[in-house]
């Protein structure tokens, strides 16, 4: 038989979700949209801290685990062969990784925190990047977490003591003033760029979730944007493809804080092929990876 006539009938798809991928990819969205029909990878990332990335795939094959470096993320080991328990590997009860898709992994790495910093995660969840953020500062500094929900903080706490971090400290409110050196905002979203994790998110979501967020993402990047010092770093992020909540969001935010500029994500070691107009953005069709968008923005130093 000839194969379906539109797209939503070809990927198994609500059909405004389709004309969305149509609009948001143009002819890439076919190639999307079959890509959200396949299993992501499962990926793990070394924590940096504990061990190396080839020191772990050693380690990983000493439980009978076999994997191969990610080709984005310096931090990356996808699993290869049939899907292990991974919580009853000894490596991950020892807090040697934990389980990050490779995209995601890159949103942390835009950060670029340092040993001895202050660096606070804004939209924290229950904390896979605030790990990521404290292995990058070799557990020093200040390193802060913030979500509205106290449960995800509070497995947050239990997942950084596995990861032998010391020094995260989470908040149940947000200060008036803090001069952070880096500002992560992974803010929530209309996560159409992880649908293939759950696929029957697709059918659960309706066309209002492309307008619900914009609104509250901005309100966040700028409640983010008062604490980052003079000459700071502020990385906005979303798992989404919807330029409402991407470029427009971060178009907005510039035009009413000409103290912030963008930035090239990742200069001197993210490929070219993980951007896009001059932001990061990665897909499963192109990267393998789920779907994500950064900015990165600095505040200027006068």
């Amino acid at each position: 038989t000839a194969p379906p006539p539109s797209l939503a009938l070809r990927a198994s798809l609500p059909d405004w979700l389709a004309a969305h991928f149509t609009r948001e990819l143009g002819p890439e969205a076919d190639d999307f949209c079959a890509h959200l029909n396949v299993p992501g990878p499962i990926t793990l990332r070394a924590n940096v801290l504990r061990t190396s990335r080839e020191a772990l795939a050693e380690r990983l094959r000493s439980e009978g685990v076999e994997t191969r470096p990610g080709p984005w993320s310096p931090l990356a080991l996808h699993v290869e062969g049939p899907r292990p328990n991974l919580y009853g590997l000894r490596a991950l009860q020892e807090g040697l990784f934990e389980v990050q898709d490779e995209g995601s992994q890159l949103l942390g790495l835009l950060v670029g925190a340092q040993p001895g910093e202050t660096v606070l995660d804004l939209c924290a969840g229950a904390g896979g990047k605030t790990l990521q953020l404290g292995a990058d500062m070799k557990d020093s500094g200040r390193l802060l977490a913030y979500d509205p929900d106290p449960e995800r903080l509070d497995r947050l706490l239990q997942r950084s003591a596995r990861a032998h971090l010391t020094r995260v400290q989470v908040l149940r409110s947000l200060p008036e003033h803090l001069d952070a050196d880096r500002v992560l905002v992974d803010a929530p979203c209309s996560e159409l760029g992880s649908l293939r994790r759950g696929p029957d998110q697709r059918f659960r979501i309706q066309p209002e979730v492309l307008t619900r967020f914009p609104a509250l993402q901005q309100d966040i990047l700028q409640r983010g944007a008062r604490l980052v010092r003079p000459g700071g770093r502020l990385v906005y992020a979303t798992c989404t493809v919807n330029r409402a909540e991407n470029e427009d969001v971060v178009a907005a935010f510039l035009a009413s804080r000409p103290d912030f500029h963008l930035v090239r994500p990742g200069a001197g070691w993210l490929p070219d092929a993980c951007l896009r107009d001059g932001f990061l953005f990665v897909a499963p069709h192109r990267h393998g990876t789920d779907a994500f968008f950064a900015a990165v923005l600095e505040r200027s130093a006068g």
